[in-house]
Order: C-alpha cells, then sequence, then structure tokens
C-alpha cells in the first residue's frame, strides 16, 4: 500500500482535527498557522473524567443490530480508530468527535453496582447483554480500573449470558472467568479485525494492537472453547476491502467459528475529521476511497438507513459482499457459533432486599 508522506501527520492519534460540537455555540478558530492548530496537535497525555449513571444498560430499538442491551464502562476511546461511529456520541458531554474523544475518556465505576441492581429487578428475565456496543471495553484504561472485568464476574456470579466485541488482548487478562462463562454457554467474543498491514494500522487505529496479536487472541479463546468469531469492521473500499480473504483465512486458521463484516459510513462530524485525515494519510487515493464510499451510501458519506447503513448498496457494497460470502464459505464453511444459554440465571438470595 503506497502513500505520500506528510510531515503535517498527527502520530499517535486517529483524529487530525477537534470538529465543532453542534451543540456548541462557540468554537476555536486558528488566525495564526503556529497559534491554536499547534495547541490542539500536541501530543497531551490522556485525561480521565468520571461520571455516576443512574443505569447502565442501555437498550437499543435499532432493527438492523443483532443485539438490543448493552454496557459501555467507558465513554471515548484511546484506541483512536479514526472511522468510530462512537465519536459522535462524545458532543453529547461537550466535547469534540476528534481529538477529545480519543484524549478525555469518561468512566463509569459504578458500572458493576448497577448490573447488580439490573439483575435484582423484579421479575427480570434475563437477556443477552453486548459490552460493548460502542466504546471497546478493553481500551487501555481497562488494564488499571478492572470496570469489565467486574462487570464479567457479575456475569458469572448470575449465570447470565454476555457477548463481547473488542479488539484489545488484554481480554487475555480474564480468560479464567470467560472460561467458565463458556462452560455453561455464556459468553460469545467478537474480535475486531479490519487490515493485516501494520503501517495502515498506525494510521487508521494507531493505539490498538497488532492485527498478529488479536489473531493470536482468536486462538487463545479457540482452544480454551470459548466461542469466537472476526468481525471484519469496517471495510473501507479503496483502501483494506481487498484484504477481506485474508483476514478471514488467518482468523480461520485461527479457530475463528464464524465472520460478519460492515461497510464503513461517515455520519455526523465523522465524515469531516475521515476526509481530513484521509488526504493527509493517503493523499494520492483520497477523492477515489471518498467517492467508493459515497457509492456503497446512495452518493453520501453518510448513511442511516435501516437494513442498509452497514452493508451499503450499489456495484461496489455488492463486489465487497461477494467477496465475503466467497471467502467465507472457502474458509469457515460449515463452522457456527454455540447458542448462548438463557436458562441458567439466578437471582442473588436476599439482593433484592439489600438493595431496595
Amino acid at each position: 500500500m503506497t502513500h505520500v508522506d506528510n510531515n503535517d501527520f498527527f502520530k499517535g492519534r486517529g483524529a487530525q482535527i477537534n470538529t465543532h460540537n453542534k451543540f456548541l455555540k462557540n468554537r476555536y478558530v486558528s488566525d495564526h498557522e503556529e497559534g491554536i492548530d499547534e495547541l490542539m496537535l500536541e501530543n497531551t497525555a490522556t485525561q480521565i473524567f468520571e461520571e455516576h449513571p443512574k443505569n447502565i444498560v442501555s437498550k437499543s430499538n435499532s432493527p438492523d443490530l443483532p443485539f438490543s442491551l448493552s454496557i459501555n464502562p467507558y465513554q471515548g476511546c484511546e484506541h483512536g480508530c479514526l472511522y468510530c461511529y462512537a465519536r459522535n456520541a462524545h458532543e453529547y458531554y461537550g466535547l469534540s468527535s476528534g481529538l477529545d474523544f480519543e484524549r478525555k475518556i469518561i468512566v463509569k465505576k459504578n458500572a458493576p453496582e448497577l448490573l447488580e441492581r439490573h439483575f435484582n429487578k423484579k421479575g427480570y428475565v434475563p437477556d443477552t447483554i453486548m459490552l460493548s456496543g460502542n466504546t471497546d471495553c478493553y481500551q487501555p484504561i481497562e488494564r488499571k480500573l478492572k470496570i469489565t472485568r467486574s462487570l464479567l464476574e457479575l456475569f458469572l456470579k448470575y449465570k447470565h449470558p454476555v457477548s463481547i466485541i473488542s479488539k484489545n488482548n488484554l481480554m487475555l487478562r480474564d480468560l479464567d472467568i470467560l472460561s467458565e462463562l463458556a462452560k455453561l454457554d455464556l459468553v460469545q467474543v467478537a474480535i475486531t479485525i479490519n487490515s493485516l498491514n501494520e503501517s495502515l494500522r498506525l494510521k487508521l487505529e494507531p493505539r490498538t494492537v497488532t492485527a498478529a496479536s488479536r489473531i493470536s487472541l482468536i486462538s487463545k479463546l479457540s482452544e480454551l472453547n470459548i466461542p469466537v468469531r472476526l468481525m471484519c469492521a469496517p471495510i473501507i473500499p479503496g483502501l483494506n476491502s481487498d484484504e477481506l480473504p485474508t483476514i478471514i483465512k488467518a482468523a480461520a486458521d485461527a479457530g475463528a467459528s464464524g465472520a460478519s463484516y460492515t461497510i464503513v459510513r461517515l455520519n455526523g462530524s465523522i465524515a469531516e475529521i475521515f476526509t481530513d485525515w484521509i488526504h493527509k494519510a493517503y493523499p494520492d487515493r483520497a477523492e477515489k476511497v471518498l467517492h467508493m464510499i459515497a457509492s456503497c451510501h446512495g452518493g453520501m458519506l453518510n448513511d442511516s438507513r435501516w437494513g442498509k447503513r452497514m452493508r451499503g448498496d450499489g456495484k461496489v457494497a455488492e463486489s465487497i459482499q461477494q467477496l465475503f460470502r466467497i471467502s467465507v464459505n472457502r474458509f469457515m464453511k460449515g463452522r457456527e457459533l454455540r447458542p448462548l444459554n438463557n436458562t441458567h440465571f439466578s437471582p442473588a438470595p436476599g439482593r433484592q432486599l439489600n438493595l431496595f
């Protein structure tokens, strides 16, 4: 993969700008080249902010999502994935979807307490909960705070089904809990990989672990009989779409029991962030890639159409879908994940009286 080196490229972060928050009246402007831009692009340390929500389990009514319930112990993500749809949610906190999203992380330390209350609601009926539907529950700060591990301990204690999606091998720390959950068919794991090209990863997902590390993670999960699948997301036409067969083969060889994919969509501020980024990171192909993305979404970079937004339509989207199907049929034919089990759930004795 070739690109033109750009001395202005801000290494170590995904976004190259702080976009304007649509909820705020004021915005930063730069009158001098050495002024605010220099301040904004300084590689400042990540800041942690604590939030105290009243509920931790979120419900989605989106008809094209495979889950309806999710927990996100963190808002913002230091991984810095350029394309992340969760960036837009940062604006609700008065922050930018750009650099703020990956440098100002909001943590929910009371998540375990709230989950236990959720499990002990009168008449509660268990349904699979996703960790995480928004930002990565195994992002770097989790190594210190261990919120995700505390949540998994509760899923095991209550024998409640959970699915996990992540791209960080910090998950290896929790193999003891995941193994116990798997014995009761209470867990499924999805590992996200969208490129085996290290040069691309370092620009697209600057603070994630390597693809090789994620393939190794799939292998270790599979060895322990923990159901694991590959998530190819997002596929960016003209940038990583040609890698689908090699990614799927690598995951299959490591023991993955299935695969899925999404095509990139650039809603809200992400369109501005991505457009700025690709002109700096890959100026030789920027316009071609943007045109191909738009061709998958009715001529627009953004897409909110149910059933279309994550797979796209048109010739480019159809060719990607065909390549995916052929690759899965070739390398993963006959494989499937064990279904999750909702019948083991057991509320803690006396817990309702203690909590209410």
